[in-house]
Protein backbone atom coordinates (compact mmCIF):
# COMPACT_ATOMS: atom_id res chain seq x y z
CA UNK A 1 0.00 0.00 0.00
CA UNK A 2 1.37 3.15 -1.01
CA UNK A 3 0.61 6.48 1.18
CA UNK A 4 3.14 9.02 -0.97
CA UNK A 5 1.69 12.62 -0.78
CA UNK A 6 -0.86 11.62 1.90
CA UNK A 7 -1.22 13.38 5.02
CA UNK A 8 -2.38 11.20 8.36
CA UNK A 9 -2.91 11.99 11.76
CA UNK A 10 -3.48 9.55 14.33
CA UNK A 11 -4.29 10.34 17.77
CA UNK A 12 -2.76 8.19 20.82
CA UNK A 13 0.15 7.82 18.78
CA UNK A 14 2.90 7.96 21.39
CA UNK A 15 2.50 4.48 22.12
CA UNK A 16 1.07 1.35 21.44
CA UNK A 17 -1.70 0.53 18.69
CA UNK A 18 -1.47 4.56 17.49
CA UNK A 19 2.42 4.23 17.45
CA UNK A 20 2.29 0.72 15.01
CA UNK A 21 -0.44 2.87 12.97
CA UNK A 22 2.59 6.06 12.84
CA UNK A 23 5.14 3.59 12.06
CA UNK A 24 2.78 1.74 9.35
CA UNK A 25 1.78 4.61 7.50
CA UNK A 26 5.45 6.29 7.45
CA UNK A 27 6.69 3.20 5.98
CA UNK A 28 4.26 3.90 2.95
CA UNK A 29 5.08 7.11 2.25
CA UNK A 30 2.69 8.95 3.97
CA UNK A 31 3.57 12.28 6.38
CA UNK A 32 2.54 11.34 9.43
CA UNK A 33 0.94 13.58 12.43
CA UNK A 34 1.41 11.80 15.38
CA UNK A 35 -0.86 13.47 18.24
CA UNK A 36 -1.18 12.27 21.96
CA UNK A 37 -1.23 14.37 25.19
CA UNK A 38 2.17 13.11 26.59
CA UNK A 39 4.29 15.33 24.90
CA UNK A 40 8.03 14.37 25.40
CA UNK A 41 7.18 10.38 24.59
CA UNK A 42 5.26 11.57 21.54
CA UNK A 43 8.07 13.87 20.28
CA UNK A 44 10.22 11.17 21.16
CA UNK A 45 8.17 8.53 19.20
CA UNK A 46 7.89 11.04 16.19
CA UNK A 47 12.04 11.84 16.29
CA UNK A 48 12.44 8.28 16.18
CA UNK A 49 10.25 7.78 13.18
CA UNK A 50 12.39 10.37 11.42
CA UNK A 51 15.29 8.53 11.88
CA UNK A 52 14.36 6.03 10.19
CA UNK A 53 14.26 8.46 7.09
CA UNK A 54 10.07 8.93 7.02
CA UNK A 55 8.22 12.29 7.48
CA UNK A 56 7.00 12.69 10.58
CA UNK A 57 5.94 15.48 13.12
CA UNK A 58 4.38 15.89 17.06
CA UNK A 59 1.51 18.24 17.60
CA UNK A 60 0.53 17.91 21.38
CA UNK A 61 -3.49 17.35 21.72
CA UNK A 62 -5.81 16.41 24.37
CA UNK A 63 -8.17 14.88 22.68
CA UNK A 64 -10.95 15.56 26.16
CA UNK A 65 -10.50 19.33 25.84
CA UNK A 66 -12.68 20.95 22.67
CA UNK A 67 -10.14 23.88 22.84
CA UNK A 68 -7.06 22.07 22.00
CA UNK A 69 -8.68 20.21 19.39
CA UNK A 70 -10.05 23.37 17.75
CA UNK A 71 -5.91 24.54 18.10
CA UNK A 72 -4.84 21.35 16.47
CA UNK A 73 -7.02 21.13 13.40
CA UNK A 74 -5.66 24.57 12.95
CA UNK A 75 -2.39 23.59 13.00
CA UNK A 76 -2.77 20.74 10.81
CA UNK A 77 -4.58 23.19 8.19
CA UNK A 78 -1.90 25.79 8.59
CA UNK A 79 1.23 23.56 8.25
CA UNK A 80 0.00 21.26 5.68
CA UNK A 81 -3.23 22.41 3.88
CA UNK A 82 -4.22 19.06 4.00
CA UNK A 83 -5.50 15.75 5.74
CA UNK A 84 -6.00 12.78 4.13
CA UNK A 85 -6.52 10.35 6.58
CA UNK A 86 -7.36 10.37 10.14
CA UNK A 87 -7.31 7.58 12.65
CA UNK A 88 -9.16 7.89 16.26
CA UNK A 89 -6.87 5.74 17.64
CA UNK A 90 -6.29 7.50 21.56
CA UNK A 91 -8.00 5.57 24.48
CA UNK A 92 -8.22 4.05 27.83
CA UNK A 93 -9.42 1.56 30.46
CA UNK A 94 -9.05 -0.24 33.65
CA UNK A 95 -10.73 -3.67 34.37
CA UNK A 96 -12.85 -3.61 37.62
CA UNK A 97 -16.28 -4.65 38.72
CA UNK A 98 -18.92 -2.38 37.53
CA UNK A 99 -19.82 -1.44 41.21
CA UNK A 100 -16.67 -0.97 41.95
CA UNK A 101 -16.74 2.24 39.39
CA UNK A 102 -16.58 5.51 40.22
CA UNK A 103 -18.55 8.66 38.92
CA UNK A 104 -15.12 10.09 37.89
CA UNK A 105 -13.79 6.95 35.91
CA UNK A 106 -17.15 7.07 34.03
CA UNK A 107 -16.57 10.58 32.92
CA UNK A 108 -12.91 9.56 31.98
CA UNK A 109 -13.79 6.24 30.07
CA UNK A 110 -16.57 8.39 28.12
CA UNK A 111 -14.38 11.58 27.49
CA UNK A 112 -11.57 9.67 26.02
CA UNK A 113 -13.28 7.00 24.10
CA UNK A 114 -16.72 8.36 22.99
CA UNK A 115 -16.48 12.22 23.02
CA UNK A 116 -12.92 12.67 22.15
CA UNK A 117 -13.37 10.51 18.82
CA UNK A 118 -16.53 12.44 18.00
CA UNK A 119 -14.86 16.25 18.85
CA UNK A 120 -11.46 15.30 16.80
CA UNK A 121 -13.43 13.86 14.09
CA UNK A 122 -15.39 17.21 13.99
CA UNK A 123 -12.74 19.06 13.80
CA UNK A 124 -10.84 17.07 11.38
CA UNK A 125 -13.93 16.87 8.76
CA UNK A 126 -13.36 20.13 7.14
CA UNK A 127 -10.14 19.09 5.85
CA UNK A 128 -10.89 15.52 5.82
CA UNK A 129 -13.63 16.56 2.96
CA UNK A 130 -11.93 19.23 1.33
CA UNK A 131 -9.27 16.38 0.45
CA UNK A 132 -11.86 14.92 -1.81
CA UNK A 133 -11.11 10.94 -0.27
CA UNK A 134 -10.87 11.42 3.11
CA UNK A 135 -10.22 8.01 5.41
CA UNK A 136 -11.40 8.24 9.47
CA UNK A 137 -10.45 4.87 10.82
CA UNK A 138 -11.91 4.82 14.48
CA UNK A 139 -10.02 2.27 16.98
CA UNK A 140 -13.35 0.67 18.50
CA UNK A 141 -12.88 -2.84 20.26
CA UNK A 142 -14.81 -6.30 20.67
CA UNK A 143 -15.71 -5.53 23.44
CA UNK A 144 -18.07 -3.19 22.14
CA UNK A 145 -19.51 -5.86 19.98
CA UNK A 146 -19.79 -8.69 22.03
CA UNK A 147 -19.45 -7.06 26.15
CA UNK A 148 -16.86 -7.41 28.46
CA UNK A 149 -16.50 -8.27 32.03
CA UNK A 150 -14.85 -5.56 33.83
CA UNK A 151 -15.60 -3.35 31.09
CA UNK A 152 -19.16 -2.45 31.42
CA UNK A 153 -18.73 1.65 30.40
CA UNK A 154 -15.49 1.06 28.44
CA UNK A 155 -17.45 -1.45 26.15
CA UNK A 156 -20.68 1.11 25.99
CA UNK A 157 -18.32 3.60 24.37
CA UNK A 158 -16.86 1.52 22.25
CA UNK A 159 -20.44 -0.05 21.29
CA UNK A 160 -21.04 3.73 20.65
CA UNK A 161 -18.07 4.28 18.49
CA UNK A 162 -18.87 1.41 16.40
CA UNK A 163 -22.62 3.17 15.87
CA UNK A 164 -20.89 6.58 15.31
CA UNK A 165 -18.78 4.62 12.53
CA UNK A 166 -21.65 3.30 11.18
CA UNK A 167 -23.98 6.12 11.12
CA UNK A 168 -21.40 8.85 10.19
CA UNK A 169 -20.33 6.66 6.98
CA UNK A 170 -24.11 7.00 5.62
CA UNK A 171 -23.45 10.90 6.24
CA UNK A 172 -20.09 11.14 4.21
CA UNK A 173 -20.70 8.67 1.66
CA UNK A 174 -21.97 11.32 -0.91
CA UNK A 175 -18.88 13.40 0.01
CA UNK A 176 -16.23 10.80 -0.97
CA UNK A 177 -14.96 10.44 2.74
CA UNK A 178 -14.89 6.71 3.89
CA UNK A 179 -15.60 6.23 7.27
CA UNK A 180 -14.72 2.17 9.23
CA UNK A 181 -13.67 0.78 12.42
CA UNK A 182 -10.91 -1.57 13.43
CA UNK A 183 -12.06 -3.44 16.76
CA UNK A 184 -8.90 -5.26 18.34
CA UNK A 185 -9.06 -7.73 20.63
CA UNK A 186 -6.55 -7.94 23.69
CA UNK A 187 -3.42 -6.60 22.15
CA UNK A 188 0.27 -6.71 24.03
CA UNK A 189 -0.03 -2.65 24.41
CA UNK A 190 1.38 -0.76 27.46
CA UNK A 191 -2.31 -0.38 29.00
CA UNK A 192 -2.61 -4.35 28.54
CA UNK A 193 0.80 -4.10 30.79
CA UNK A 194 -0.87 -2.31 33.59
CA UNK A 195 -3.61 -5.43 33.91
CA UNK A 196 -3.02 -8.28 36.72
CA UNK A 197 -0.88 -11.11 35.51
CA UNK A 198 -4.29 -13.37 36.06
CA UNK A 199 -6.40 -10.91 34.16
CA UNK A 200 -3.40 -11.16 31.08
CA UNK A 201 -3.06 -14.92 30.84
CA UNK A 202 -7.16 -15.03 31.23
CA UNK A 203 -7.49 -13.09 28.39
CA UNK A 204 -4.66 -14.59 26.43
CA UNK A 205 -6.40 -18.45 27.39
CA UNK A 206 -9.28 -16.89 25.96
CA UNK A 207 -8.06 -16.24 22.52
CA UNK A 208 -8.48 -19.29 20.26
CA UNK A 209 -5.26 -18.30 18.86
CA UNK A 210 -3.65 -18.31 22.18
CA UNK A 211 -1.85 -14.83 22.12
CA UNK A 212 -2.32 -11.68 22.26
CA UNK A 213 -2.37 -9.24 18.99
CA UNK A 214 0.86 -7.38 18.15
CA UNK A 215 0.13 -3.22 17.30
CA UNK A 216 1.29 -3.77 14.47
CA UNK A 217 -0.95 -6.47 13.33
CA UNK A 218 -3.98 -4.02 14.33
CA UNK A 219 -1.88 -1.36 12.48
CA UNK A 220 -2.29 -3.22 9.36
CA UNK A 221 -6.08 -3.41 9.53
CA UNK A 222 -6.21 0.49 9.64
CA UNK A 223 -4.13 0.57 6.94
CA UNK A 224 -6.04 -1.87 4.68
CA UNK A 225 -9.52 0.77 5.46
CA UNK A 226 -7.18 4.05 4.60
CA UNK A 227 -6.10 1.93 1.39
CA UNK A 228 -7.72 2.15 -2.13
CA UNK A 229 -7.78 -1.55 -1.58
CA UNK A 230 -11.04 -0.95 0.49
CA UNK A 231 -12.32 1.66 -2.08
CA UNK A 232 -15.92 -0.04 -2.18
CA UNK A 233 -15.58 -0.48 2.03
CA UNK A 234 -17.73 2.26 4.42
CA UNK A 235 -19.66 1.88 7.55
CA UNK A 236 -17.58 -1.38 8.28
CA UNK A 237 -16.57 -3.28 11.48
CA UNK A 238 -13.20 -5.66 11.48
CA UNK A 239 -12.49 -7.70 14.48
CA UNK A 240 -8.80 -8.71 14.82
CA UNK A 241 -8.79 -10.69 17.67
CA UNK A 242 -7.25 -13.87 16.62
CA UNK A 243 -10.79 -15.50 16.80
CA UNK A 244 -11.92 -14.11 20.16
CA UNK A 245 -15.26 -12.86 19.19
CA UNK A 246 -16.70 -14.67 15.72
CA UNK A 247 -19.80 -13.18 15.65
CA UNK A 248 -22.09 -11.20 12.43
Amino acid sequence: MNFDGKTVLVTGAASGIGLATALRFAEAGARVVLTDINAATGEQAAADLRQRGTDAQFLEMNITDPASVRAAAERVRDAFGRLDVLVNAAGWDVIEPFMDNTPEYWAKVVALNFMGPVQVTREMLPLLIASGSGRIVNIGSDAGRVGSYGETVYAGTKGGIIAFTKSLARELTRKQVRVNCVCPGPTDTPLFATHSEKMRQALIGAIPMKRLAQPSEIADAVLFFASDRSSFITGQVLSVSGGLTMVD
